[in-house]
C-alpha cells in the first residue's frame, strides 16, 4: 500500500512542478534573431501576437449534424468495410 502511495505522492509533485513552469512574460525572439520573414502575399509583417493566434481554419465551429434525432443514416457508397 505505501508503493501506491508513494506513486500517487511523486505523480502529484510532479504535476505540481510542471504547472509551475509556465512562461509569464511576452514572447519575443531570442537576442540577436528576428521574426521569420514576411510572407509575399502579407500587406504587412506579422506580429508575435498575430504569429500565435490560430486561422479560424485551424480551429472550426462545430456544425449541426443533419440528422435531429436518431434515424438510420442514408446509404453512403462510400463507407466501405476495412479491406482484409
Amino acid at each position: 500500500m505505501s508503493a501506491r502511495r508513494y506513486a500517487a505522492g511523486a505523480a502529484a509533485l510532479t504535476l505540481l512542478l510542471l504547472a509551475g513552469c509556465g512562461k509569464r512574460d511576452a514572447l519575443r525572439p531570442p537576442e540577436g534573431q528576428a521574426l521569420p520573414p514576411k510572407p509575399a502575399t502579407a500587406a504587412t509583417q506579422p506580429t508575435v501576437q498575430d504569429l500565435l493566434t490560430p486561422p479560424v481554419e485551424s480551429r472550426p465551429v462545430r456544425s449541426d449534424d443533419v440528422l435531429r434525432r436518431s434515424e438510420e443514416r442514408p446509404d453512403d457508397r462510400f463507407n466501405l468495410p476495412p479491406p482484409g
